[in-house]
């Protein structure tokens, strides 16, 4: 099932996605927390528009150097233990949003990657439980001012810019992960494409490491690591980050 998070007229709601009509089932509220119970409209999906699928009410979770060639490209091997950084829930933005190039950087990379939406409350989940805290799946895009991560010698400020976090396009409940393939495009070119069980820690394991040091709420984000080929955005540039099976995440980068 996918999840929409959209605005028509002047109401945000979310929506189950009918891809054979490509409408919007409407739901009555966040079918996080209040189900799936439609309201009997429907919205085309050419007359909506497609918001970040959730906002974090506490948190971004990512993960760094979780792919080996990923790794290699950054100078270094993948690390023994998830490495775990946060972004702030103000760096969200949604698919067809700008990505802003803040002007106290030069080198602003695109870092396609696969998100977890954690859907209730989680701590110490052990890696064989980590499936019942999952609301779905979403594609992200860890955007990061590199020059400013080799300056700052630590994260925050390289990737918690405001609208450093792309989501969407939509939550998919069900994803099948086993085949996924991530690719991002720039213009275009292909930057990036892994199978996503290129993955050096499992989602478990990801999942059961940042839940022993802190809690989880529902609608955290957890973003997974990128595989190897990012790469510089420029003003004007457009990326996509696509999962297969789950949909295309399209931002433009622009120098305001």
């Amino acid at each position: 099932m996918k999840i929409a998070r959209f605005s028509h007229g002047e109401s945000i709601s979310f929506g189950i996605l009918d891809e054979e009509e490509d409408e919007l089932v409407v739901l009555k509220a966040d079918p996080m927390f209040a189900g799936y119970e439609p309201t009997g409209q429907r919205v085309p999906l050419a007359d909506a528009t497609l918001l970040a699928p959730v906002i974090p009410r506490s948190k971004v979770v990512a993960v760094g150097k979780n792919y080996r060639d990923h790794a290699a490209e950054m100078g270094g091997e993948a690390p023994a233990e998830p490495l775990l950084f946060l972004k702030p829930n103000t760096s969200v933005i949604g698919t067809a949003d700008i990505i802003v190039l803040p002007p106290q950087s030069e080198q602003v990379e695109h870092e396609g990657e696969l998100a977890v939406v954690i859907g209730r409350v989680a701590k110490n989940v052990a890696e064989a439980d980590a499936a019942s805290v999952i609301f779905g799946y979403t594609v992200a895009n860890d955007v990061t001012a590199r020059d400013l991560q080799r300056r700052d010698g630590q994260w925050s400020r390289a990737k918690g810019f405001d609208t450093f976090c792309p989501l969407g396009p939509v939550i998919d409940t069900e994803l099948d992960l086993a085949e996924g393939i991530i690719q991002t495009r720039v213009n275009g070119e292909v930057r990036q494409q892994a199978p996503l069980s290129d993955m050096v820690h499992s989602i478990p394991a990801i999942i059961a490491y940042a839940s022993s040091v802190f809690t989880l709420l529902p609608g955290d984000v957890i973003l997974t690591g990128t595989p190897a080929g990012v790469g510089p955005l420029g003003d004007g540039d457009v990326v996509e980050v696509t999962v297969s099976g789950l949909g295309t995440l399209t931002n433009t980068a622009r120098r305001m």
